[in-house]
């Protein structure tokens, strides 16, 4: 299957005084996130996506969702701490071909390390994609994009 993993966009208010878990998207996070977004439906790709609860990541999937024409949906196991167990409870209720997950860092860096061996660093609204045997749950990454390349 392919396993697209989004890292939310710029979330960083120099003055924010809320718990962390409640940072939003800045301006500029939802600019790179929408150029990633476009580069993603221009690409044609098609998955079902699950997100963090948390704002800046449903942000991010909500704007990945409204470019690829698709539902967005919560998904309580990709809040901080994610890694390849819980992405192997996820893929337990999942039949399709393609999957967004969209959430934080380092869990993506981690398991992508866990499933193909690689290191990575993702950056904020940056993309991979690993094409993932779900029964080994090992993969290969196959593009990791940061939002730099996608800008028009």
């Amino acid at each position: 299957m392919k396993l697209y993993l989004l890292r939310h966009g710029k979330a960083d208010w120099p003055d924010w005084n809320e718990p962390d878990d409640e940072r939003p998207l800045t301006p500029e996070g939802r600019a790179e996130v929408a150029a990633v977004a476009k580069l993603l439906a221009r690409l044609e790709i098609t998955p079902f996506i699950l997100t963090s609860p948390l704002p800046r990541a449903s942000q991010t999937a909500e704007i990945a969702g409204k470019y690829l024409k698709t539902e967005v949906h919560e998904e309580s196991l990709l809040r901080p701490g994610f890694d390849a167990a819980r992405l192997r409870k996820i893929l337990k209720n999942f039949s399709g071909k393609g999957l967004m997950v969209v959430g934080h860092e380092p869990d993506f860096t981690r398991t992508i390390f866990q499933i193909t061996g690689g290191q990575t660093k993702m950056s904020k609204a940056g993309i991979a994609l690993v094409e993932l045997e779900t029964s080994s749950m090992k993969g290969e990454l196959r593009w990791l994009v940061p939002p730099k390349f996608a800008k028009e």
